[in-house]
């Protein structure tokens, strides 16, 4: 624990209140991130914000400081003044978490809602009153249909992972809650991504919004070692065997694409071995809670886990990131990796690339503008011997698209044809 006596110069520059100062001092917390350099003096100045920063940058406290310095700590039981839309429950917790840490001291409290658990204890939540809410689209729609959740005092909505909520569909629902705030909200906007829809938003419900941008130049982090093992399915269990048995990670995160298969590698890596975790969306809320818990203190080394961990999750222990199966979108590569090497620590990150699937290990190395670095298993064939290198033929688009970018246009100069081999 930092000492409570040491200043806070970094954050003394961004005029916050001695109260805040104190309790960033009990977190720990000495300077701040560039993002939060960035959005708290323009939150604190009442500006709508859109802020692209990846996650494990500091994102969650940008915008809890400045809300805490702005609620009204006078009013006993309040309606909420505030609200944060998050695309997940493990999501809405951590933010829970990080308001009540930041809020020590002080008479201001924070409410989570989010599906999985029962309503009605929600509800008698809400009925104490909080200052703050932080919750599920769907959660907050079921509230406001139950009326139970009024928005008339809300001054400040906070959209967390934007992108990530549109990807999962709550596009119709942020709509609907954006629609039932007061007009003259302050609105913050962060994301990992920007794209169009995300541009929609901001244009329609936001007020000339200052825009920062605190993405790297390479979207992957630079302190990620990425690499790929092509490999036949019959053969990616025995590889990941062998890969934990060399590594050694000190925790390591097995992303897999489905549910089913999350399940079949946990079974399977708990035969051998200890400190095993799981996490997919059919699992109890409260099981997912206690393997979240347990991940963060130690007690899980090895969690299989589909993209419902994906982002969001700040777990800076984390040393090794598996794609047991390569993503289907190349936004949640990203957003898979960087559940290693955060705030600047060194991961490492594996994925592993059936023969036929060079083309999708292709449009991730484009998105992220970094080549993946081949890596080998000596002691094993990872493909069998009469599998073939499989050409990829380019569409004119995604050709130009990769001789604009150095690194891969040194790739396609190895070839004659320009297309795409992917040795096995």
């Amino acid at each position: 624990m930092a000492n409570p006596s040491r200043p806070v110069s970094g954050f003394e520059k961004l005029d916050l209140s001695p109260e805040m100062l104190r309790s960033l001092r009990r977190a720990g917390y000495a300077e701040p991130t560039p993002v939060q350099a960035g959005v708290i003096p323009a939150a604190l100045d009442g500006d709508d914000v859109v802020g692209q920063a990846q996650t494990g940058t500091g994102k969650t406290a940008a915008f809890v400081i400045p809300m805490l310095e702005l609620l009204d700590v006078d009013t006993k039981y309040p309606e909420p003044q505030a609200m944060i839309l998050v695309p997940t429950r493990e999501l809405a917790m951590q933010v829970h978490d990080e308001f009540e840490k930041l809020a020590h001291g002080s008479s201001l409290t924070c409410a989570a809602i989010y599906g999985g658990t029962p309503i009605r204890r929600q509800i008698e939540r809400l009925r104490k009153g909080a200052n703050a809410i932080v919750g599920t689209p769907g959660r907050v729609i079921d509230h406001i249909s139950r009326r139970t959740l009024k928005l008339h005092d809300i001054d400040m909505v906070v959209l967390d992972e934007a992108d990530r909520m549109l990807d999962i569909g709550f596009r119709p629902d942020i709509e609907k809650i954006l629609r039932a705030c007061p007009e003259d909200r302050q609105t913050l906007l962060l994301s990992a991504t920007v794209p169009p829809p995300i541009e929609k938003i901001a244009r329609k419900y936001m007020r000339n919004p200052q825009r920062l941008e605190f993405s790297p130049q390479k979207i992957a982090a630079s302190s990620i070692d990425q690499y790929y093992f092509t490999v036949d399915q019959d053969k990616k269990f025995e590889l990941l065997d062998k890969l934990i048995e060399r590594e050694k990670p000190k925790q390591a995160i097995i992303f897999c694409r489905t549910k089913r298969g999350t399940d079949r590698i946990y079974e399977k890596l708990s035969k051998k071995y200890d400190k095993v975790g799981v996490i997919h969306g059919d699992l109890p809320q409260p099981v997912r809670n206690r393997a979240m818990s347990e991940l963060r203190d130690g007690k899980i080394r090895l969690l299989v886990a589909t993209d419902v961990v994906g982002r969001g999750i700040d777990v800076s222990t984390v040393s090794h990131i598996v794609n047991f199966d390569i993503p289907q979108y190349c936004d949640d590569y990203i957003h898979r990796v960087g559940r290693t090497g955060r705030m600047g620590a060194d991961g490492v990150a594996y994925t592993f690339v059936l023969p036929d699937e060079g083309e999708e290990l292709t449009r991730i190395e484009m998105r992220i503008d970094t080549l993946l670095k081949p890596a080998a298993m000596p002691e094993m064939d990872l493909v069998a011997p009469t599998a073939r290198a499989v050409e990829i033929e380019l569409d004119p688009e995604s050709l130009r698209e990769m001789e604009e970018k150095k690194a891969v246009q040194a790739r396609l100069g190895r070839g004659r044809t320009g297309r795409r081999k992917r040795g096995l």
